[in-house]
């Protein structure tokens, strides 16, 4: 069985249930904050609680290094930005892969 079709039949059971009813922000769309689809969802939800994803973590750091980047004058400490940056970005990118890999072994 796939974990669509899996997470379908749980959506319908609670659904039947009246799990889902007068949920927040119910009938309103979802805000694109974290993406739409599936993994956007399960980010929404982890947000919630308190839970913030490696893949969030890291863009957030990515930005902030690359507003250090723009502030760092030529010279050596700006090879070190570009080094942390670059090093930032390369984990990013193998976090991205993993949850696209993972997500894709339906």
């Amino acid at each position: 069985m796939k974990w669509s079709d899996l997470a379908e039949r749980q959506i319908a059971k609670a659904r039947s249930e009246g799990q889902l009813d007068d949920l927040p922000g119910a009938g309103q769309p979802l805000k694109p904050e974290f993406g739409n689809g599936t993994v956007g969802a399960g980010f929404r939800i982890m947000a919630k609680e308190g839970v913030v994803p490696r893949e969030i973590e890291l863009k957030k750091a990515v930005e902030t290094q690359r507003k250090k980047l723009a502030e760092t004058v030529f010279g050596p400490d700006r090879k070190i930005e570009m080094r942390r940056l670059a090093d930032l970005e390369l984990r990013l990118a193998i976090e991205q892969e993993a949850r696209r890999k993972y997500y894709s072994t339906e």
